[in-house]
């Protein structure tokens, strides 16, 4: 038997038990909206985490690039949403995947954007559908729907006009439910007046696509949407939990590190999982609660109390004691396996090939099956 305490560290963690209550619980949430979900797929980037999802076999995805498009496509998966705006050099690869019979919609938000993609549509003698991407709260990319230049972007695309794109950016910074429940509305009246103002021009729009995991979350009445993308949600890591998502219990995503030093003097424990193995992402340090650069557990998943993972070199980890924390240090030798529960799961989920699957509903640490997942651009 395989187990945690097999394979060399650092390495990448799923839990089944908690992927799978994550999934039924947006899954069940949508149903009750009556919108679907079009997986996003940039987090797990693993098709074995989408089937997880699509029980009955391949169904919509959201990719945010074009090598996880054709990765998907090689899977099977024909319905796919391409939700980073559009370079004009990568739209042969646009074709390619269209060619194979890929339904692949892309994103944009300017004109020269939709001017070079009907050149290149009319040039190919092919439709590419795609998306107005609208910005609804000021995080990004997007234009807003009173702006002339959403009418003017649907008129240059003429027949490759699919609809529009809402992302509240801004709902990862919502930290109470009703911050959320105001995110997901505006996320949905901002995309849906777009639509209603292509629709009143006499331009089509028969999509209207909104999303985010805390949104998605956070909604409760889509009228007018579409379809709902999601992706963190199947891991969830310690920034959904400090929005209020979700709970240190639901994250199903850990890196597995050894103790391999420390500094009695600093209080300071030494493993071997430095950003290489966590990444540097440091996305609750403006939330109520830093948590670092992680929180630790043990082999088996039980969460050790007030430490952190606090500094990170390349191949070095640092845990600590939280800040004000008057509990002694835990007595971990050299050799101790611990977990790391992320702060972003799409960050941590980059740095590994692999996930190395369990299931917390079994008391064993038996590795039942390894993930693969694809990297790259």
């Amino acid at each position: 038997m395989i187990t945690l305490d097999t394979p060399d560290t650092p390495f990448a963690v799923v839990d089944t038990t908690r992927l799978d209550r994550n999934i039924q619980r947006l899954h069940d949430h949508l149903d009750t909206l009556g919108v679907p979900l079009r997986l996003h797929v940039k987090t797990s980037k693993s098709t074995d985490v989408a089937r997880r999802v699509h029980a009955a076999g391949p169904g919509p995805i959201t990719v945010s690039t074009l090598g996880e498009a054709e990765y998907f496509a090689d899977a099977g998966y024909r319905d796919i949403l391409y939700a980073v705006g559009i370079d004009p050099h990568k739209l042969p690869r646009v074709a390619a995947l269209i060619g194979r019979g890929v339904t692949l919609t892309v994103l944009l938000d300017s004109p020269a954007q939709a001017h070079a993609l009907t050149r290149f549509a009319d040039e190919q003698g092919i439709r590419i559908p795609t998306l107005i991407e609208i910005d609804c709260d000021g995080h990004r990319g997007g234009v807003t729907p009173s702006d002339p230049a959403l009418l003017e972007i649907g008129r240059i695309l003429a027949d490759n006009l699919a609809g529009v794109l809402g992302h509240a950016g801004e709902s990862y910074f919502a930290y109470t439910p009703e911050a959320l429940h105001k995110a997901a509305d505006n996320e949905r009246d901002a995309t849906v007046a777009a639509a209603s103002a292509l629709r009143t021009a006499g331009l089509p729009c028969p999509v209207v696509s909104v999303g985010s995991t805390p949104t998605a979350h956070g909604a409760t009445d889509l009228t007018g949407v579409t379809e709902v993308r999601a992706g963190n949600y199947v891991f969830f890591d310690l920034v959904m939990a400090g929005i209020g998502v979700c709970t240190a219990d639901d994250l199903a995503l850990s890196v597995v590190v050894t103790v391999i030093g420390h500094q009695r003097a600093k209080d300071w424990i030494i493993t071997d999982g430095g950003w290489m193995a966590t990444s540097r992402d440091r996305g609750t340090q403006s939330q109520s609660v830093d948590q670092g650069y992680g929180l630790v557990t043990d082999l088996a998943g039980q969460l050790i109390p007030d430490l952190l993972m606090t500094g990170a070199s390349q191949e070095h980890g640092i845990l600590t004691r939280r800040p004000g924390s008057t509990r002694p240090m835990p007595d971990l030798p050299v050799g101790t396996r611990l977990r790391i529960l992320p702060n972003h799961a799409c960050a941590t989920a980059a740095q590994h090939h692999r996930y190395h699957v369990v299931d917390s509903s079994t008391s064993t640490l038996e590795i039942d099956a390894v993930w693969l997942r694809h990297n790259g651009w």
